[in-house]
């Protein structure tokens, strides 16, 4: 499985279309893309502006095609001018509870 985690400031003028684009894009994500096994979007509860996002896609190639997605680049486009930063960071799952 491939991990991807990102994190997220979003501007503060910003932060309610941004929280509805990113769950709008999360959702999309796993009803439409078949590599996309998880999606989780959060909120710091003491900033509202920050998010943490925690996706597991298949593989590599799964996230490769989550990016070439017309809902993603809508929301990449969309969401561009909202966001003060944004880190995204990737890893090799190796274990789960239960596996």
């Amino acid at each position: 499985m491939f991990v991807v985690v990102v994190f997220f400031e979003a501007k503060a003028e910003h932060v309610d279309a941004f929280h509805n684009a990113i769950v709008a894009n999360a959702r999309a994500s796993v009803e439409n893309e078949p590599g996309c096994q998880q999606f989780d979007v959060s909120c710091d509860p003491a900033d509202p502006a920050g998010f943490f996002l925690y996706e597991v896609y298949k593989d590599a190639d799964a996230f490769e095609a989550h990016k070439a997605s017309e809902h993603f680049k809508r929301f990449d486009a969309e969401s561009a001018p909202w966001t003060a930063s944004k880190k995204v960071l990737t890893f090799e799952r190796i274990a789960a509870p239960g596996q």
